[in-house]
């Protein structure tokens, strides 16, 4: 099987102003979350 290589850095967009957090007392940018192990949980009321 033939592998790919990537070449260079993408960086990730800033968070959209305007979301409403839960559990935290201000909004979060990535440089606040920068080399800290982040959990992301998807849920949705069907």
């Amino acid at each position: 099987m033939a592998t790919r290589s990537f070449i260079g850095n993408v960086n990730a967009p800033d968070f959209p102003q305007g979301l409403d957090w839960l559990n935290t007392d201000r909004p979060l940018s990535l440089q606040d979350l920068r080399g800290k192990i982040v959990i992301l949980d998807f849920w949705t009321y069907c």
